[in-house]
């Protein structure tokens, strides 16, 4: 058994296709079909995963992520968006999403996302207390915060998890496709120059001189090296 996934899809087509899908992997399912019943067997069961639509009848798929979080499950989540908007999957991130997934997808694709979310849940870090130090900068991982001199620093949730895996990784090469992998679950996906961005604006906010880096040190032609 791979598991016991929760799959919350109004549409009955899509829902038994998945659930299919899921139960041929070898997982145990579960269906609801609607907000509110998703809401309460994610809550009352144990769960390795929740597949959460956007759209649903009775409460949306982004107040059940919401509540979910707010209580403290951490079970993960992917969500399913019909619209393809940027707004939703930037919504469902932020509100405590791990992965989104655009309708009409092929099953392999999300059997893809599902693997690699997966490997990240269950990867145990090699940090075991809730906060880290190094240089000015101070890390809690329990409340979600930094602060560099006891100032606090507004961090996305994508550059607070790539300090983590680096924090987690520390004195490791890291490749950019490792971080696409672990960070953002897209795997392959050739969206390097994505990695190159955030590292650029989360040096911004943590390195002294941004330009000459002291933490996070390019490797060439490979990816990057945190060092404390």
């Amino acid at each position: 058994m791979n598991g016991k996934v929760l799959i919350v899809e109004d549409d009955q087509a899509m829902a038994v296709a998945l659930r299919d899908g899921f139960e041929y992997e070898g997982y145990a399912v579960q269906v609801a079909r609607d907000g509110a019943a998703g809401l309460k067997l994610a809550t009352e069961r144990e769960l390795d995963l929740i597949i959460l639509d956007v759209m649903l009848p009775k409460m949306s798929g982004f107040d059940v992520c919401k509540q979910l979080r707010s209580t403290g499950k951490e079970t993960p989540i992917i969500m399913l968006t019909a619209r393809g908007q940027e707004i939703d999957k930037v919504v469902g991130l932020k509100i405590g999403a791990d992965d989104y997934v655009t309708k009409p997808f092929s099953f392999m694709e999300l059997m893809a996302r599902v693997e690699a979310l997966m490997r990240r849940s269950h990867r145990k870090p090699e940090t075991s207390t809730d906060e880290f130090n190094f240089g000015d900068i101070a890390v809690n991982f329990k409340r979600f915060e930094v602060t560099k001199s006891g100032a606090p620093l507004e961090m996305s949730p994508r550059e607070f998890n790539i300090l983590k895996y680096f924090i987690e990784h520390r004195g490791e090469v890291i490749t950019r496709d490792q971080l696409l992998d672990s960070v953002w679950g897209y795997g392959s996906f050739p969206l390097t120059r994505t990695v190159d961005m955030h590292i650029a604006k989360l040096r911004q906010k943590i390195e002294d001189a941004p330009h000459d880096p002291k933490h996070v040190i390019t490797v060439h032609r490979v990816g990057y090296k945190f060092v404390v």
